[in-house]
């Protein structure tokens, strides 16, 4: 049987998560994006191709295990990248026997929330 009204406090979905690193493709994704990555970096790392690498994105992004950073180019382009977005993964059962998973994040730099920002924006245009 399968509770997903335990969420954690950002409203993550236990079983995305558990999808999610139940899939040996995405637990590769995240080993190699401990620093950003580009999909063309993370296709060669992973050795997976490049239809399966953005199902794999997609997984992982709606787990929220993963950032999605727009980079602005010199050139005025711009290049997504993606990195792991969380120290710690925890899954738990209360005394309810409720599960629950809490994802621990890394603190963000003033920077670095300004790019989420900006990301979002150009998400929307």
């Amino acid at each position: 049987m399968e509770d997903n009204s335990a969420l954690s406090p950002d409203d993550t979905s236990l079983t995305d998560v558990l999808d999610a690193l139940d899939d040996p493709e995405c637990r590769a994704v995240l080993r190699e994006t401990a620093e950003p990555m580009t999909a063309t970096e993370l296709i060669d790392a992973c050795d997976i191709p490049k239809s399966t690498l953005y199902r794999k994105l997609d997984l992982l992004g709606s787990a929220d295990l993963l950032r999605e950073r727009d980079i602005i180019t010199p050139g005025g382009g711009r290049t997504t990248k993606y990195q792991r977005d969380f120290d710690n993964v925890m899954i738990s059962i209360d005394q309810n026997d409720c599960i629950s998973v809490t994802i621990d994040r890394p603190q963000r730099t003033a920077d670095e929330r300004l790019e989420d920002i900006w990301s979002a924006m150009g998400d929307e245009l």
